[in-house]
C-alpha cells in the first residue's frame, strides 16, 4: 500500500566459467530409471497409483456462450470476493472458445478469469473484464491476487479498466480498444504487470506508479509517473528516463510464457509454450504459439486435502500438478525433483506449510514451470519457503531453464506467518518472471517480529534472469544477489513500513539494509528500471544510507534507478551505495539516478 504520488536492448554479457557440472554415470542411471516410474514403494511392497486427469473441482466454474445467466453467476462470485482480501474462498472462472455478448465480468481477491482457446482470439468478449477499487473508496493501492488471461474484449465504452496493485497480471489478452490501468476517479494505484497481450488503443496509466509491461504490443502509452518499464514491446514509448520515467528495452533477453489450461476440442490440455529468446511481441500474433500441449490426464489434479505425500507420489510416478483452487496445507516438503515437470496453479491456488517445512523444493534439473502459486507462511518459521535447486547447485539449464511465473509469497496478513528466506534459487539460468513477495503491512499477524521475515529473495544461481521483480517490506535486504551475471528488468520495493526506530534497522555501520543488494563478489550484474520507497511510519525520522547497494565494478551496471520518501515519512541519504541526492521534506519527489557507475 503506499500513499500517491505529486504528480536499447540489453548487451549479452559473456557467462563466467561456471562451477562443474559433470554427471555421473550413476546419476544418468537414476534419471533414466525416474523416466520410467514403477508403481513400488521403497520397501518393494506395491504402492496406490496416482490417477491422472479427472474434473477440476466445484470452484472452476466453466461457461459456454449458451450457460444461462452468466453475469448473475460471475456477479455472485464477484460479490464474495470483492473486499475479501484475506478470505479462503479461491475461484478460476474459465471460458469456452466462442462469443459472449453483453458481459461485465468484475474480478474480486482470489479470482482468475480466462479464455480455454488456444489463441486468445478465440475467446471473444463483447463487453469487460474490470477492476475497480468502490469495496476501498477508490483507492486501487490494495487489488491484490487476481488474474485476467487468454481473452479478446471489445470493451463497450471502448475501453477496459484494470485499476489493480501487485499480484493482479494481465497475460495473453487482446483488448480491442484502449486499457485504464486507474480507479474510477483517479485514486491511487500501484501496480502492475503486463505480458504477451495486444491492446490495441492507448494503455492509460493515470495514476498508476509503476508498471511493466513485457513481449507485447500496444497502441500506445499514456503517461508515467515514477517508474514504466517496457522490454519488448511493439509500441512503447522511446527510452526518456527520468522525464517521462520510461525505461523502455528493445527486446527481452529470454523469456518464456506461462502455461495454460485450455480445451482441444472437447479434451483439456495445458499448452507449455517455448522458451524464446529476444523476444518482441506476443506468442500468438502469427497464429499458433510454438510450445508442447500436454493431455490432463498426465496430470495429477490437485483438490483441497491433497497431502504432501500424495503430490509427491504423484510427481515420483511421473506426472505433472494442477492444483484447482483452494487453500492446501502440507506438514512436508513438495519435491519436484523430475525436469519438465508442470505445476500449475488456478484461481490463486494456496500453499500453506505447517511446522516450519519448506512449502516447494524444485531439483537442480531441467525445464521445471511453476506458475500461478500463492505460498502463504505459516505461524512456524521457515527457514526457506520456495528453493530453486539445492545448495551449490551446478548444472547448465540454459537451454531449457526453469521458470517462476505468478509465484507470489505472503507472510502475516492473513494471519501469523514467519520465513526467514521467502525464495532461494540455486539453479542456474532460472527466469523469475513476475513474482510478487511480500511481508505484509497491514491484515492480522502483522508486527515487526510478529511476521518476521529477514530476507525475500536470494539469488545464488549464475546466469539468472528476473523480469518484474516486486518485493517488499522485509526486516533486512528484501533482493540479495549472489550469483554471478543476473539481470533484473524492473523491480518494485516498499521497505518495512514497522521498523521500531533507527537502530531495529541498524546494518553494522550502515543505516538501513538495502533493498536490493549485490554481493561484493559479484563481477557482473545488470538491472533497469528499479525503484525502491520508503514510509517508516512508525518512527518518520528513520533514515535509510541508500535503496541500493552493489559493487563498483565495470561489469556491474544499473539504468533508470530512484528512490521516493513517501510522504516524508523517513528519508533515504542515496539511491545507491553514496551516490544519488537524498530525499527530503515531505513532498513525494523522486531522486533517481539515471545510470551506475
Amino acid at each position: 500500500m503506499q500513499v500517491p504520488p505529486t504528480s536499447s536492448a540489453p548487451p549479452t554479457a559473456p557467462r563466467r566459467h561456471r562451477r562443474s557440472r559433470t554427471l555421473g554415470f550413476a546419476a544418468l542411471a537414476v534419471s533414466l530409471l525416474m523416466a520410467f516410474p514403477t508403481a513400488q514403494s521403497a520397501f518393494g511392497d506395491e504402492a496406490e497409483e496416482v490417477p491422472g486427469g479427472g474434473d477440476l473441482g466445484p470452484n472452476v466454474l466453466v461457461f459456454d456462450p449458451s450457460t444461462p445467466d452468466i453475469q448473475g453467476k460471475v456477479d455472485e462470485i464477484f460479490k464474495k470476493q470483492e473486499s475479501a482480501q484475506f478470505g479462503s474462498d479461491r475461484y478460476a472462472l474459465m471460458f469456452k472458445p466462442g462469443t459472449y455478448n453483453d458481459i461485465n465480468a468484475q474480478i474480486g481477491f482470489y479470482t482468475s478469469i480466462a479464455g480455454l482457446g488456444l489463441n486468445p482470439d478465440d475467446t471473444t468478449f463483447n463487453g469487460d473484464v474490470t477492476v475497480d477499487a468502490g469495496w476501498f473508496n477508490g483507492n486501487a493501492t490494495q487489488n491484490f491476487w487476481r488474474s485476467a488471461e487468454n481473452l479478446a474484449l471489445n470493451p463497450v465504452n471502448g475501453t477496459n479498466r484494470w485499476a489493480v496493485s501487485q499480484a493482479a497480471p494481465f497475460r495473453r489478452m487482446h483488448v480491442k480498444g484502449g486499457l485504464n490501468l486507474a480507479p474510477d476517479g483517479y485514486g491511487w494505484a500501484s501496480g502492475g504487470y503486463i505480458a504477451d497481450s495486444k491492446i490495441d488503443g492507448q494503455v492509460g496509466p493515470y495514476s498508476q506508479q509503476q508498471w511493466y509491461t513485457r513481449d507485447s504490443s500496444i497502441g500506445s502509452w499514456g503517461n508515467g509517473v515514477w517508474n514504466m518499464t517496457f522490454s519488448g514491446v511493439e509500441g512503447a514509448p522511446a527510452q526518456s528516463f527520468p522525464e517521462p520515467p520510461y525505461t523502455t528495452l528493445d527486446t527481452t533477453p529470454v523469456s518464456r510464457e506461462k502455461p495454460f489450461l485450455y480445451l482441444d476440442g472437447d479434451d483439456y490440455k495445458v499448452f507449455v509454450p517455448a522458451k524464446r529468446t529476444d523476444a518482441r511481441g506476443t506468442t500468438w500474433a502469427d497464429g499458433s504459439p510454438e510450445g508442447e500441449s500436454i493431455p490432463l490426464d498426465q496430470f495429477y489434479v490437485v483438490k483441497p486435502g491433497a497431502t504432501a505425500q500424495t503430490i509427491n507420489a504423484a510427481v515420483d510416478q511421473g506426472l505433472h500438478l494442477l492444483f484447482t483452487p483452494g487453500v492446501y496445507h502440507v506438514d512436508e516438503t513438495i519435491e519436484i525433483d523430475r525436469a519438465n515437470t508442470v505445476a500449475l496453479g488456478l484461481g490463486l491456488a494456496t500453499i500453506i506449510p505447517d511446522n516450519g517445512v519448506t512449502a516447494i523444493k524444485v531439483g537442480d534439473v531441467d525445464g521445471v514451470k511453476l506458475a500461478g502459486l500463492l505460498v502463504d507462511a505459516g505461524p512456524v518459521n521457515s527457514e526457506t519457503l520456495i528453493e530453486v535447486g539445492p545448495d551449490g547447485a551446478s548444472a547448465d539449464h540454459s537451454a531449457n531453464p526453469t521458470s517462476l511465473q505468478d509465484v507470489f509469497v505472503r507472510i502475516g496478513g492473513a494471519g501469523p506467518g514467519k520465513a526467514t528466506t521467502s525464495i532461494v534459487v540455486n539453479s542456474d539460468d532460472t527466469i523469475i518472471d513476475h513474482t510478487w513477495v511480500w511481508r505484509a503491512d497491514h491484515g492480522e499477524g502483522v508486527g515487526w517480529e510478529t511476521n518476521r521475515a529477514d530476507y525475500g529473495v536470494h539469488v545464488k544461481g549464475d546466469d539468472v534472469l528476473a523480469t518484474g521483480l516486486f518485493v517488499e517490506h522485509f526486516n533486512k535486504y528484501d533482493v540479495r544477489w549472489s550469483g554471478e551475471n543476473g539481470r533484473t528488468i524492473f523491480f518494485q520495493n516498499e521497505k518495512a513500513y514497522d521498523a521500531p526506530d533507527q537502530a531495529a534497522i541498524q546494518n553494522g555501520d550502515i543505516k538501513g539494509y538495502a533493498a536490493y543488494k549485490v554481493d561484493d563478489s559479484v563481477t557482473t550484474h545488470e538491472g533497469w528500471g528499479m525503484g525502491s520507497y520508503c514510509y517508516f511510519n512508525v518512527d518518520p525520522t528513520i533514515r535509510q544510507q541508500h535503496g541500493f547497494q552493489a559493487p563498483v565494478k565495470p561489469g556491474v551496471k544499473f539504468h533508470d534507478l530512484l528512490v521516493v520518501s513517501l510522504g516524508g515519512q523517513g528519508q533515504y541519504d542515496h539511491v545507491i551505495n553514496d551516490t544519488g541526492s537524498p530525499t527530503s521534506g515531505t513532498d513525494t519527489i523522486p531522486s533517481q539516478v539515471v545510470s551506475f557507475p
